[in-house]
């Protein structure tokens, strides 16, 4: 069970602070259930999330040093524009690597649009709706978990894995 003040990873929310464990009042049939009054750090508004849910997952926030880890690894991720025959079929593709609630899955997700937007670019073309937006949201995910870890402010986390790759030593061929 989280404590107050622990932060942790709730779904596609993000990023959550546990402001508190309460049992409110609600509908007879939920009396007794106990829900985390949780914050998110990068939207507005309160969540009451059962503690006892298997809906939602919920997680820690990974450590520094996973995190670290992390971006170590991404001089050595080769990612793929990812096309598909619909885009339904894109939009279900991305939306299972959101939904996998892995940092690793985001990491390749983006590196798979930014591959797709160079390409787009190339060919004077703009990134499709689709891409854009869940480019957006796995960034929203990594990015805000990646500065809960390493205890940085969001908008620093770009920049700080940037300076990381390019300070990586050579990959040994």
């Amino acid at each position: 069970m989280f404590q107050p003040g622990e932060l942790l990873v709730y779904g596609t929310t993000g990023v959550c602070r546990v402001e508190g464990v309460a049992t409110p009042n609600l509908t007879r049939a939920e009396w007794g259930r106990q829900y985390y009054l949780l914050k998110p750090l990068y939207q507005d508004g309160v969540i009451y999330a059962p503690v006892d849910s298997q809906k939602v997952p919920i997680r820690p926030v990974i450590s520094r040093q996973e995190a670290e880890d992390l971006i170590d690894l991404i001089p050595s991720i080769q990612a793929e524009a990812c096309h598909a025959p619909t885009l339904q079929a894109l939009a279900q593709h991305y939306q299972s690597a959101v939904c996998s609630h892995d940092c690793r899955e985001l990491l390749e997700l983006m590196m798979s649009i930014y591959a797709k937007q160079r390409q787009a670019e190339a060919q004077k073309r703009r990134l499709g709706m689709v891409d854009e937006r869940y480019m957006k949201q796995a960034e929203r995910l990594l990015y805000g978990e990646l500065s809960a870890a390493l205890g940085i402010p969001f908008e620093e986390v770009q920049p700080y894995i940037a300076r990381r790759v390019e300070e990586a030593p050579p990959a040994q061929t």
